[in-house]
């Protein structure tokens, strides 16, 4: 459940902080919406009904009830939140369901939402071309570019190269510092070099499919996804779904603070994560006395 409540009046701020509407339209200057996919629901998402200035920002992947707990304790007047809460038509507003919750307390709190998604994704220099930053790059360019964009637009990425995969999962699990699950090709060992990597961050398996790529790397895909991919020769690295995206926010922080002059306070949600953990230990049966206490 969703706790806190902002006060009327909120902490002085040494910011000047800047109205929202200049923030949403550095937003769009930056990842302008007309990028994101069709079937996407991004931009301004959630209008407070009093207009205030927006001193502090709070970055988040998701936007579930911890973390908008999270935002009003921290006094937030704005969340960007990667992943759109606000994405079905709602029919109402109630306390039913959590995604209802958090839409009623951003605007019993006066919290605004906006939401970039897929135009991140598709952005030179977005989410695509963070993940790919894992992978030692010779050439790069997407695997569908965007007609009349500025080049590098474009949904998902394909990188040339000349790396071993055992080098690769292991910078690939600094880079989002976590760990990652590999789904091997019958084909490759740890030690087999790729030449051809294709990224897509999330869920990634339309997007790849009938790719010409030795290896894939992406959030997440389905039991019959990978198989597909590894009948086909290509070896798949999975990394859970806002695992191969969470770590954009870290460098999109400094980028917006400068849009923003410095005039707005800027936090990396704490509360955030993947809904999946990946136990890399047996888990231990408890004792007797354990489970008496």
């Amino acid at each position: 459940m969703i706790r806190g409540t902002v006060s009327i009046l909120r902490r002085m701020s040494t910011l000047s902080g800047q109205k929202l509407a200049t923030v949403v339209q550095e937003l769009e200057n930056f990842a302008p919406t007309y990028l994101a996919e069709r079937w996407d629901n991004v931009g301004l998402l959630i209008e407070p009904y009093v207009e205030r200035d927006v001193k502090k920002i709070l970055l988040t992947n998701d936007l579930t009830e911890p973390v908008v707990s999270e935002a009003i304790e921290k006094q937030i007047d704005l969340i960007i939140s990667y992943h759109p809460p606000i994405f079905k038509p709602l029919t109402r507003i109630t306390k039913s369901n959590w995604k209802e919750r958090v839409v009623a307390a951003c605007l019993a709190n006066s919290i605004a939402l906006y939401s970039p998604h897929t135009a991140w994704d598709k952005l030179n220099g977005g989410v695509n071309d963070w993940l790919a930053k894992s992978v030692n790059i010779n050439n790069i360019k997407p695997l569908i570019p965007e007609p009349n964009a500025p080049e590098g637009t474009g949904s998902g990425r394909i990188i040339e190269t000349s790396s071993p995969i055992f080098m690769i999962v292991h910078q690939l699990q600094n880079h989002i510092q976590n760990n990652v699950h590999l789904a091997l090709a019958v084909t490759h060992t740890s030690k087999s070099v790729v030449n051809t990597v294709a990224i897509c961050a999330g869920s990634g398996a339309s997007l790849l499919r009938g790719v010409q790529a030795d290896l894939v790397i992406t959030g997440e895909m389905t039991h019959h996804e990978l198989l597909e991919f590894n009948h086909n020769g290509t070896t798949v690295l999975l990394c859970n779904h806002s695992n191969s995206e969470r770590g954009y926010l870290r460098e999109f922080k400094p980028i917006l603070s400068e849009r923003l002059q410095n005039a707005c306070e800027i936090v990396i949600s704490d509360i955030d994560k993947d809904p999946l953990h990946t136990v890399v230990k047996p888990l231990q049966t408890p004792s007797a006395q354990q489970v008496e206490q």
